[in-house]
């Protein structure tokens, strides 16, 4: 059975077939945030350290961290800052370092400067992932010598110097391709994460079903692990999360063992709430005077008031349960936060009440 050992200085994590689904959160990584890279710019780190307590307490298994911050004010001062050989070896390193003295889970070193990710692996404690690989010549001759030399596991993108094809065999020839090379180097397929890439399901029609089959492959052919972004499925569509909470659950399903992916649900802000609560105020709704806002997020269709784990997160604890990879439901029953009997538990008396009546 292939298991995939990722860890940090006091916690292991197994990604296997017969383990629950690792979550690795997303959450810190600069792109497209500019709020956080300028943050980074200026050497503040709070944001960084909040994603990394806020994405372990909602679920995160292990803990994406990503380099690739753009400091565009430094680069009005110092040429050397538009380049990113030069600004993500030593970030990488002070991220590293400020997210494991705060959580224990293991981490997974993402950048595309080769620099960045060996100062990542000698920063982080215990056995890391390392994202990422691609069956790009240049690549494979950068990274798995430092795969093999650090011993960790690396997660393998079924891209090449062709790009990015849409032909799920194709990914699957650049996947086997990765694992061969990878074997070469003495790295076992365990230590290989297939990333077979998720196409956005708005742009493709057969999305969803190339990413089942090829994962079921990979599976069965290579046997190794599979890990995804997950909220490639849903770009560019309504109710993204709708979407996401399907794919996930029918992903592992069909053999999937993690995906890197976002595990929390953002909290309501001060501002939409008003806004929700003048919308419904217009359609004739009475609120209580004086009522404390927040109590009102969860039934004016908001969520909640605070940062807690996603619909997507509770979707995978149903489906470990539902795929026997949570025994006895332990999990399920532990994010539930179960006091008093829960609802299967009342539904199940009611059913016999109901017998009995009829």
């Amino acid at each position: 059975m292939t298991r995939t050992v990722v860890a940090s200085r006091s916690k292991t994590v197994i990604i296997g077939f017969d383990q629950p689904f690792c979550v690795i959160g997303e959450r810190i990584n600069p792109t497209g945030r500019k709020k956080l890279a300028a943050e980074l710019e200026m050497g503040d780190f709070s944001t960084v350290e909040k994603d990394a307590l806020d994405q372990v307490a909602a679920g995160a298994a292990i803990l994406d961290i990503n380099s690739g911050a753009v400091f565009s004010n430094k680069m009005a001062e110092d040429p050397r800052y538009a380049d990113n050989n030069f600004v993500e070896p030593a970030l990488m390193k002070e991220m590293v370092e400020r997210v494991q003295a705060l959580v224990d889970v293991p981490l997974c070193i993402d950048s595309s400067v080769p620099g960045a990710l060996e100062n990542g692996l000698k920063a982080a404690e215990g056995r890391p992932l390392l994202n990422s690989v691609t069956g790009e010549e240049e690549r494979l001759e950068l990274v798995l010598p430092l795969v093999k030399k650090y011993d960790v596991p690396v997660v393998a993108i079924s891209n090449d110097d062709t790009g990015i094809s849409e032909d799920p065999d194709v990914r699957f020839a650049v996947a086997k391709k990765i694992v061969e090379r990878a074997a070469d180097f003495g790295i076992p397929a365990h230590d290989i994460v297939v990333d077979p890439l998720v196409m956005p399901i708005g742009a493709m029609a057969t999305a969803g079903q190339q990413v089942f089959a090829l994962v079921r492959r990979l599976r069965e052919e290579l046997g190794v692990n599979t890990t995804c972004g997950a909220s490639n499925i849903s770009f560019g569509l309504p109710n993204r999360h709708g979407i996401n909470n399907a794919f996930l659950p029918m992903a592992a399903a069909a053999g999937m063992t993690s995906a890197i992916m976002n595990p929390l649900q953002a909290a309501a802000t001060p501002k939409k709430i008003a806004e929700r609560i003048a919308e419904l105020e217009a359609l004739g709704v009475i609120f209580p005077e004086g009522i404390d806002p927040e109590v009102l997020v969860p039934l004016i269709g908001l969520g909640s008031a605070k940062a807690g784990p996603s619909k997507e997160i509770e979707a995978i604890k149903a489906a470990d349960f539902l795929l026997n990879n949570d025994p006895s439901g332990a999990a399920w029953i532990r994010f539930n936060k179960v006091a008093g009997g829960d609802e299967g538990a009342r539904g199940a008396r009611d059913g016999r009440r109901s017998r009995r009546r009829g």
